[in-house]
């Protein structure tokens, strides 16, 4: 086991970045690492990378399309009136300012169903009022991952409809009968999880005081002085921006339309030079903003997609679940812990829940119909397998998306502040309590 490329890969990624290694360069190296350790040549390893990055282009063209219009809403100061409605609605409440942005983020999971796109947008001017209430950054970005989470997690609407439904086509393909009204109830136990790490993190492990220098926000300089205290035009037009950037995405969600985040975000920007929030000549400066606030994150998910494509073509995650298989020696207790456990490889090293889902059903699904698990302890182990690494990961969007807004100024580091709050204040809680799920359901 030790030896699996998947194993190897994901340690090697992991070490580099707690070293501080660019997080690019991690990726890149641990994918070569994949592929030479399972026997694939050097230049199998390389066009597999590279054919695989194409499965995050989408990703990638949002990112950047997203910080364009995060950089010209900010340019239009709209964040002062933001900034002073938030100050005088929270003021020393620091707690429950955190907690709200929490729950802001699971709206984009559901009900407005746009997934990171708010990052950019709302985190970057709060900035300020977060230095005045001396929040730790890193509370902030369990929140978000939290909320990013949590949703697609437990609840079937909006994307976790889509996790949900991939859960259960991987039961049934691999001959188990189940249907999407049983996993809510599978998961609400391994939810319950992320709860606890929530609070642990919000009111114990950072809820001292941390102090943060003023800085420019990324992207743009900061709001000048001379902005406007009237709402003006230009900031309507940045409200008219952001009502057609998110409705655009929701139609093409509930339509199952590829495309809806990039799309929105170029209509927004559209609406916005309209209304004169900026200039034609302006242009060139919300692009370059946008390219300097999420360029680095995009080719991030790009390579993470090439890596996960590298994973894949080894066959190691088969390989692994077997050799796990002969020492599990039919205890439930261990044989749940052991599957969570190649979850949590799979998916740091992919960087996607819902990539990892169909990866590890066709392994997964039939060991457990072996080892004795009811539908519902399947569903859950299943479920917690795939949700576990997505948080922690720093391939994932669900790292890489709150890290995007809170290091707008460059005072966040996406591995300490970001990844490893997140790793172990959920996956930790989630593999706890998946294993509650599997014995009990």
């Amino acid at each position: 086991m030790l030896t699996n490329p998947v194993v190897v890969s994901v340690v090697v990624m992991t070490v580099l970045a707690l070293l501080k290694v660019n997080i690019l360069i991690a990726i890149f190296i641990a994918a070569i690492v994949a592929g030479l350790t399972a026997g694939m040549p050097i230049f199998t390893t390389m066009s597999t990378l590279i054919g695989g990055m194409g499965g995050n282009s989408e990703t990638a063209l949002s990112y950047i399309m997203l910080g364009a219009l995060a950089t010209a809403i900010s340019h239009t100061g709209i964040a002062d009136f933001l900034i002073k409605g938030m100050s005088n609605a929270f003021a020393d409440r620091k707690k429950l300012f955190v907690l709200i942005i929490a729950a802001i983020a699971s709206l984009s999971q559901n009900l407005l169903p746009v997934h990171i796109a708010f990052i950019p947008i709302l985190i970057p001017p709060l900035l300020g009022l977060m230095n005045k209430m001396k929040v730790d950054r890193r509370a902030v970005a369990c929140a978000l991952t939290f909320g990013l989470k949590f949703p697609y997690v437990v609840l079937s609407v909006g994307f976790g409809a889509i996790f949900h439904k991939i859960i259960i086509a991987g039961l049934v393909d691999n001959g188990v009968e189940a249907n999407i009204s049983q996993v809510m109830p599978a998961m609400i136990i391994p939810g319950l999880g992320m709860v606890v790490g929530l609070i642990i993190a919000i009111f114990f492990t950072y809820r001292k005081d941390r102090t943060y220098a003023d800085k420019p926000v990324g992207g743009v300089d900061a709001v000048p002085e001379t902005h406007s205290t009237k709402f003006t035009m230009a900031h309507w037009g940045a409200l008219a921006g952001a009502v057609v950037a998110f409705a655009i995405q929701i139609i093409f969600v509930k339509m199952d339309w590829g495309g809806g985040l990039p799309l929105g975000a170029l209509a927004a920007l559209i609406v916005m030079m309209l209304f004169r929030s900026f200039t034609f000549k302006d242009m060139d400066d919300m692009m370059n903003g946008g390219i300097k606030l999420m360029g680095f994150i995009a080719f991030v998910m790009l390579i993470a997609a090439g890596y996960g494509a590298v994973l894949r073509e080894t066959g190691a995650v088969k390989e692994l679940v077997e050799a796990s298989a002969s020492i599990l020696g039919g205890s439930k207790l261990i044989s749940a812990f052991v599957m969570l456990l190649i979850g949590l490889l799979v998916t740091m090293g992919i960087g996607s829940s819902f990539s990892t889902i169909p990866i590890i059903a066709t392994l997964f699904v039939p060991l457990g119909v072996e080892l004795g698990f009811s539908p519902a302890a399947i569903i859950a182990l299943v479920g917690t397998a795939g949700a576990l690494g997505d948080a922690g990961s720093p391939a994932s969007d669900s790292t890489l998306g709150p890290t995007s807004g809170l290091n707008a100024d460059g005072q966040h580091d996406h591995i300490w502040d970001t990844c490893v709050p997140t790793f172990i204040h959920f996956n930790i809680p989630l593999i706890i309590f998946g294993v509650i799920a599997a014995l009990i359901l």
